[in-house]
């Protein structure tokens, strides 16, 4: 491991350029990844693979190239040249790779056999395959269900998720959690209790048909790059694009696409946001609460002036039910209250509102920066209000819009990846594999951790993912994790959740989603479904990284053919033989979204699940759309009231995708070399006595006893909302509570975490 050299400096470059293309060279060359250039033109290509990194749809006609700068990296990642087996492991015991950064745990490369760890040496070793299915079957025998803990971490095709689910439920439990847990749980949540389903409304094409787009808490730039082909596209028709975000972040500024020579050889950058407002982090409810509360004003005025309504009266009389309530919330806000918790002006809202009562369809975009707040779900659903107002669901180039991470994390859900029973057809599955399904609710991935901490869960079994890495309260989590009895990791890499084993513990090693999966000599299709609901056909074009890889499918009917009795309704080795099988299962049990599976999944742009709410079908108990009044303005934890108590927003760099971390550079926020930063607004570094470059503590403020705090931060002045700071996921995640969580969801509230700054201790800090 090197020392890196720390360089901070001003980044106004648009995003993507000579900087992305850049960006690409030095990760190729971190991971050995020559190979991998001439497959990336199969990615997310209707021949070809469906990216590993995020979920943004596909346009039903693809570009030149169909991946952006992180879908690339990701891709480069998963074909490093570099190999971790068991020789890796007899150089290195498990204590001393804990002190390794995560950086260097991803360019280790691929996992290549199967190992069980011992616990005398410390070390992982080699152990055949049928070996550890027996081993892992006789310990979850031995162990009651609802002790056992199936994670999944959202990348798993809709094939292997749908095994999941049923090797779960035959076990005996709905303990199902998987990362949506931990980021759009509370979209699932709060459009199926206002628009009748769990996902959004928008396909691609929509943003073709668009006057007007709204973002709210999501910073394309890093986390979903290839959404900025539409938002070019759009900003080229003069379409205005607003947005509300606290940091002022460059792909929501401009653009220059590497795919254009114009631009690449010189020629000037789209602009992408038309206006941007930095709103306070928590603040989103009371940016909407005014943008609702000046259509009602406008509203007004023209009813006076005798002029046609702002409002679509119209739609809300036949399809909306709760608006008188929702009205007088608004009405009866106050706008210093609104000024105050949004940090925005009045003028500033009356000026977005105009714009979008002056456009005639208007999509709604949004991200974490809404669903990770004690009341995300008020966050979310009074956007959905804001469009229900002018009644922009259900109609052409309009709808909500949530950008979901993880390639197949909405799908995984769609085919039964689910902790809650009512989201499940049981009784379907009970008549199609003979068996009588749990009907008990499950753990959400806060309620596993609580029962890992408290010793109530005895095994965890992790399909992908680096879990303790990504949930919060680390300081509490890891030193519970050792005391499982269990724990089995199927991964392609290594990460920190690997070096933390139970008394018993499997590293499983999976072929990856861009590797060809034969099975009995014949090639696989694999399928995933994208944020917008549309499912999409992936086939691998590379050769596996080792020999003894097996797929994710035939991991997990290794694991259950150890632990489950016969069934002669449940076929695991046929259906692991031909994917198209398990298809034909999926078909069964949710036929509304997937009848004709597998001729459908053959036509070059996937097709659609259905989406009831573009068709204004509600499927909610009123039979309408729901208008809700939110708790209250401010969607965020107070912390213990202190005047010196900070807002902490957690952040992705450009160089890295959830927990993995590729690089140390986050371009475009000028950062390199490091990732352990806080970025604070000038007048905050004042007032607190502090000086750019200083080393701080972060402490958590959440009022409770326990101590969680990080050091080794560094301040950087960055244009922030004046008592906000920002600094990395997943550095700074021991400074979130388990219990702060958002209502009803239990997504983690790591987008304002109360926290103060304290005088940094040398050698303390995140793992």
């Amino acid at each position: 491991m090197h020392q890196d050299i720390i360089k901070i400096h001003p980044y106004d470059a648009p995003a993507g350029g000579w900087g992305s293309v850049k960006s690409l060279g030095v990760t190729v060359a971190r991971f050995g990844s020559y190979d991998a250039l001439p497959g990336l033109r199969h990615q997310n290509k209707p021949d070809g693979y469906a990216c590993v990194s995020c979920a943004w749809g596909r346009p039903q006609k693809s570009h030149l190239a169909e991946f952006c700068e992180n879908g690339a990296k990701a891709t480069f990642s998963e074909l490093t040249s570099a190999r971790v087996g068991a020789d890796f492991f007899a150089a290195h015991t498990l204590t001393e790779l804990r002190t390794w950064p995560d950086m260097e745990l991803e360019k280790l490369g691929r996992l290549t056999e199967p190992l069980r760890y011992d616990a005398a040496s410390d070390r992982y070793l080699p152990v055949a395959w049928d070996d550890a299915f027996a081993a892992i079957g006789t310990e979850l025998k031995a162990l009651a269900p609802q002790s056992v803990v199936f994670y999944a971490s959202g990348r798993a095709s809709l094939e292997t998720s749908y095994l999941y689910q049923l090797l779960a439920r035959l076990y005996g439990n709905n303990n199902l959690p998987d990362s949506s847990n931990m980021c759009h749980e509370t979209t699932s949540v709060a459009l199926q209790k206002t628009i009748g389903q769990g996902v959004g409304t928008v396909h691609v094409a929509d943003f073709e048909h668009t006057d007007c787009i709204f973002f709210f808490g999501q910073n394309v730039g890093s986390n979903s790059p290839r959404m900025l082909h539409q938002l070019q596209e759009a900003r080229e028709r003069g379409i205005p694009i607003v947005v509300f975000n606290p940091l002022r972040e460059r792909g929501l500024v401009e653009f220059k696409n590497p795919q254009s020579p114009v631009q690449m050889l010189g020629g000037p950058a789209t602009e992408i946001s038309t206006h941007y407002h930095q709103v306070r982090p928590g603040g989103d409810i009371a940016a909407l609460m005014g943008l609702c509360k000046t259509l009602f004003e406008f509203d007004d005025q023209a009813r006076d002036l005798g002029l046609p309504p702002v409002l679509d009266r119209a739609f809300i009389e036949a399809h909306t039910h709760g608006f008188e309530a929702f009205e007088a919330s608004v009405r009866g806000s106050d706008w210093s209250e609104i000024e105050a918790q949004s940090g925005l002006t009045r003028a500033a809202l009356e000026s977005a509102a105009r714009i979008y009562a002056n456009a005639n369809a208007v999509i709604a975009v949004y991200g974490m920066g809404l669903t990770q707040h004690k009341r995300g779900m008020d966050n979310v659903t009074t956007l959905l209000n804001f469009l229900l107002l002018r009644g922009n669901i259900g109609k052409s180039g309009a709808g909500i819009c949530p950008v979901r991470g993880h390639s197949n994390v909405q799908g995984q859900r769609t085919v039964g990846i689910s902790e809650k029973p009512s989201l499940v057809p049981l009784d379907k599955l009970a008549d199609q594999f003979g068996f009588e399904p749990p009907r008990d609710e499950g753990l959400s991935t806060v309620d596993a951790c609580a029962g890992v901490i408290d010793g109530s869960v005895r095994a965890f079994v992790s399909l992908g993912g680096n879990f303790l890495r990504a949930v919060p309260d680390h300081y509490r989590m890891e030193p519970a994790w050792s005391r499982l009895r269990l724990t089995v990791q199927i991964a392609t890499k290594l990460n920190r959740s690997h070096l933390l084993s139970g008394t018993v513990g499997y590293l499983l090693p999976c072929l990856g989603r861009i590797e060809r999966d034969e099975q009995r000599g014949v090639l696989q299709t694999l399928s995933t479904e994208d944020s917008t609901g549309w499912m999409h056909a992936s086939r691998g074009h590379h050769a596996p990284a080792s020999a003894q890889l097996l797929s994710e499918a035939r991991i997990v009917a290794g694991i259950a053919k150890a632990t489950l009795a016969p069934n002669p309704q449940v076929d695991w080795d046929g259906w692991c033989d031909d994917y198209g099988r398990v298809r034909d299962q999926i078909a069964i049990t949710y036929p509304e979204i997937f009848h004709d599976f597998n001729r459908r999944l053959a036509a070059p742009g996937g097709f659609a699940r259905p989406l009831p709410a573009r068709e204004r079908m509600w499927k909610t108990p009123s039979a309408k759309a729901e208008f809700t009044v939110p708790q209250a303005l401010d969607a965020a934890f107070a912390g213990d009231g202190g005047a010196d108590v900070l807002r902490l927003v957690t952040l992705r760099s450009n160089d890295q995708f959830n927990t993995t971390i590729y690089g140390l550079s986050d371009r475009f926020r000028g950062v390199e070399g490091t990732r352990r930063i806080v970025f604070m607004h000038p007048a905050d570094i004042a007032w607190l006595g502090l000086h750019d470059g200083q080393d701080i503590g972060l402490a958590s403020a959440c009022g409770d006893d326990f101590v969680r705090e990080v050091h080794g931060l560094r301040v950087v002045p960055y244009d922030i909302p004046r008592g906000s700071i920002g600094g990395y996921y997943p550095e700074c995640n021991p400074l979130v509570p388990l219990w702060q969580h958002a209502d009803e969801s239990k997504v983690p509230a790591a987008k304002s975490v109360p926290v103060r700054v304290v005088a940094n201790r040398v050698g303390a800090g995140s793992p």
